[in-house]
């Protein structure tokens, strides 16, 4: 073979990848989808894109709700629990408080949708949750996750809202490469703050989440309303916005709780890393990628829970080796840290955190498996208000860790 049919040949096998690539980009584009079975009380079945309301619908939202009991509290003694009992506490979660009973040492709950297998109805309030290795949760209340109607685009009979009461049972599975409904395409971007950026999927205003949705604002000529799928970016500038859309266009907005200090913050949740809710007083900009949000997340990339494990480090430099159940009460890799870094509020799976070593009465230390550091403060997981760490290790040996004993953690 002469030197030009090799090149012809080499372009030809290039052009061949980068199609094939191309075919499965968009074979995988709508598959960040939440998607799965519906039973009604009824019997009835429908099958198809899910979404929570007019909240959730991709496989990286939260779940969330409230732990019915914690049956960690039966192996403190009687001088730990009492200790414990003394002050009742709150916990912080994107910028809601809730205050927990000082007895009961009930914990909320949230799982991304990617993780969960099943959820099956109890009761009015009551859930029980599988998750994809089996594990079950007893849940009740917590949130408007639980109660509200859900929305399913069943694949044969169209869209249809099922009252929360209504059902038996939701079975999630993952979604095919290509939908015939779905609820529209992901808003998906980069969220540029004073001190670091991050990228993945977008809700605007805590409300937008879709790029269909609209931005609202008034030019100096009237109200207008851009639809996200039309816009390139968005910069914060005095008491507005300069909003560019896609041909290069710019339009300056203002009046609108869309684009001023009204609006309540932009959540990201990042692929690989967990959720930051960003106010908008640290905000500058956001660049959106209408394309890579579709590919960025799908139900087979939740890999199946594990338990929390690891070794935990006293003051007195003692090591302790064994699973763990933080704060009293998380014991599995997809439960949630809650905190705070300089105004950004966080919430990360565990599966996503190499260790925490607690600073002070305010603040711990958490550092992620990719190696970004976090000073995180304001909740009941980085504080004193901690309910300390159990190590479970393997001759059934439980060993308590009060919050203020420990040194550091280091998780496997």
């Amino acid at each position: 073979m002469n030197r030009g049919c090799i090149l012809l040949f080499r372009i030809a096998a290039g052009l061949a990848v980068c199609v094939s690539a191309a075919d499965q980009a968009a074979a995988q584009s709508d598959q960040c989808f939440i998607y799965g079975r519906v039973t009604t009380i009824s019997d009835n079945v429908y099958v198809g894109a899910i979404r929570w309301n007019d909240e959730e619908l991709y496989w990286s939202d939260y779940f969330n709700s409230e732990k019915y009991e914690n049956e960690f509290i039966r192996d403190l003694s009687d001088v730990q629990r009492e200790k414990l009992n003394r002050s009742g506490r709150s916990i912080s979660i994107l910028g809601l408080t809730i205050r927990t009973g000082a007895v009961a040492h009930t914990h909320t709950f949230a799982c991304q949708f990617g993780d969960i297998a099943s959820l099956e109805l109890r009761g009015r309030d009551l859930v029980e949750l599988e998750l994809k290795n089996g594990e079950i949760f007893e849940l009740s209340g917590g949130s408007n996750d639980i109660g509200s109607p859900i929305r399913i685009l069943d694949r044969e009979l169209g869209e249809l809202e099922i009252k929360w009461g209504r059902i038996d049972r939701i079975e999630f599975m993952p979604t095919p490469a290509r939908l015939e409904m779905k609820f529209g395409s992901p808003l998906f971007g980069t969220v540029e703050t004073k001190r670091e950026e991050f990228t993945g999927f977008v809700q605007w205003d805590h409300d937008e989440r879709l790029s269909e949705d609209n931005l609202d604002g008034h030019t100096e000529d009237g109200a207008i309303s851009i639809p996200f799928t039309k816009i390139r970016s968005i910069e914060k500038q005095a008491n507005g916005c300069m909003v560019t859309v896609t041909s290069g266009r710019e339009l300056y907005l203002t009046d609108s709780n869309d684009v001023n200090d009204d609006n309540r913050g932009i959540i990201v949740t990042v692929p690989g890393m967990g959720r930051v809710d960003i106010p908008w007083y640290l905000f500058r900009s956001v660049r959106f990628d209408h394309d890579a949000g579709a590919t960025a997340c799908r139900y087979e990339d939740f890999r199946d829970p594990a338990r929390l494990a690891g070794v935990v480090t006293t003051k007195d430099g003692v090591s302790y080796e064994g699973r763990l159940v933080y704060d009293l009460d998380e014991y599995m890799d997809i439960e949630m840290l809650d905190g705070e870094d300089g105004g950004l509020v966080y919430q990360i799976p565990f599966r996503h955190i190499a260790e925490i070593r607690p600073k002070s009465y305010s603040y711990s230390l958490v550092i992620l498996r990719n190696g970004l550091e976090l000073l995180l403060g304001e909740s009941q997981d980085v504080t004193d208000k901690h309910d300390g760490v159990l190590v479970l290790s393997g001759d059934d040996t439980r060993m308590y860790l009060p919050w203020d004993s420990i040194e550091g953690i280091r998780f496997k």
